[in-house]
């Protein structure tokens, strides 16, 4: 019993990295990346995802209610796994160790995040603007804290976006695993960029 209920639990920790939570990832990216086209463009995108009906709801149990069962789980997984890059220093295992580290940077980064900018909006300290998020990244340490925990968190979805296809069954030969990995890399790649590109519009107008 006790084993068929982590098989279930692992099983839905893998499902929900992927939906909802690395389709919202890659979605609030896309929706950032409008502030590469000027701030009026990133206010009405932002206002629109806010202004969608049942926005609370849906964040509730879209967004933050699969995060939190994902990262307690996953911060159990991080501080109970075995590391071998020492004694096997293959490529899938410093995958394994860095998907670990990355989660837990990521979880750091995202309370910090949502204490800044949803948790302040929430009081009514501040908008979901431009300027927001421009006040926050003009601040150099901010900057970087944002680089590394957009990263970290773009390669935790991207490299497990491959777990999940191997542990899920999509993808069982050496070919399509491989295949897969290239993929994942491109994924990695480019929603890295839109993030990058996204805070650097914000940090320097440029």
């Amino acid at each position: 019993m006790a084993e068929q209920r982590e098989f279930f639990n692992r099983r839905l920790h893998s499902l929900l990295g992927v939906v909802p939570i690395g389709i919202f990832l890659t979605q609030h990216l896309i929706v950032n990346h409008f502030a590469v086209y000027g701030e009026e463009s990133f206010n009405t995108a932002a206002g629109f995802m806010g202004s969608l009906p049942f926005v609370l709801l849906l964040e509730i149990f879209i967004i933050y209610l699969p995060i939190l069962y994902h990262a307690i789980l996953g911060v159990y997984i991080a501080f109970t796994a075995s590391y071998n890059t020492k004694k096997f220093g293959f490529f899938r295992n410093w995958m394994f160790a860095l998907q670990r580290i990355t989660g837990l940077i990521t979880l750091v980064f995202i309370v910090w995040h949502v204490w800044e900018t949803r948790v302040q909006i929430g009081l009514g300290r501040a908008e979901a603007d431009y300027s927001l998020m421009e006040g926050i990244l003009t601040n150099q340490f901010m900057f970087w804290f944002y680089i590394v925990g957009v990263i970290s968190a773009v390669f935790h979805f991207a490299n497990g976006l491959w777990s999940f296809l191997v542990s899920w069954g999509i993808t069982q030969t050496p070919k399509s695993q491989k295949i897969a990995s290239y993929a994942c890399i491109i994924v990695f790649f480019a929603i890295s960029y839109l993030g990058v590109r996204t805070l650097i519009q914000f940090a320097f107008g440029v």
